[in-house]
């Protein structure tokens, strides 16, 4: 028990009040792929995606290293306690929203551009996650309904890959493997199909 009060600290310190803490981010932009998107992620890595407020969250998991920089990111942020606006005459990008909930404690601040460095990187994960989600729909779709459209979709995901704009990239493994074994698939994409799921496997051991 003479412990308690320590990791009571350390739970603090982080930022991390309540017992539930997730951020969770929006985007809205009519007349754009997505016109809309809602982000939810928790400390376990464990997130959810959805293009429409009234639609069945799609899961995902992030790996560690990704969750925890993201909530460091949070944390410089003031958990969103504070206005990221720029407040510069810019284009329309969309309304953006970061909001924090940690029990009782919720923070939330909405902005069109931000010039806040931090405030960039989080936003791109954010991206980085939404552009992950469509392509990760598109390959299901193609797998599914499409068998000349997988070697397309493939390519697609191996570029992003190439980007490093795949997040979480291991959410892509059991389709991969699911095309390179099958051979009601066409060779070249079963052949790169295996390629992607083995260099995801080795990044992931490093």
């Amino acid at each position: 028990m003479r412990f308690l009060p320590l990791a009571m600290a350390l739970t603090a310190m982080l930022g991390f009040a309540g017992e539930n803490p997730r951020m969770v981010y929006s985007k809205s932009f009519p007349g754009s792929t997505p016109a809309y998107v809602e982000i939810t992620l928790d400390p376990s890595g464990a997130g959810t995606y959805k293009e429409a407020v009234d639609d069945d969250p799609e899961p995902f998991t992030m790996d560690a290293a990704a969750t925890r920089e993201m909530f460091d990111l949070a944390g410089k942020l003031g958990h969103f306690s504070r206005p990221l606006e720029s407040g510069l005459k810019v284009a329309n990008m969309g309304a953006k929203s970061f909001r924090w909930e940690d029990g009782a404690a919720k923070n939330e601040v909405k902005f069109n551009y931000s010039m806040d460095e931090d405030a960039k990187t989080l936003y791109d994960w954010f991206e980085k996650i939404t552009e992950s989600e469509r392509l990760l729909a598109e390959f299901k779709r193609a797998v599914r309904h499409d068998r000349l459209g997988v070697n397309e979709a493939v390519v697609n995901i191996q570029a992003s890959w190439e980007r490093k704009r795949l997040a979480p990239a291991e959410q892509f493994l059991p389709l991969l493997d699911q095309v390179a074994k099958n051979e009601i698939f066409m060779h070249m994409a079963r052949e790169r199909a295996a390629q992607l799921a083995e260099a995801i496997r080795a990044a992931k051991k490093i």
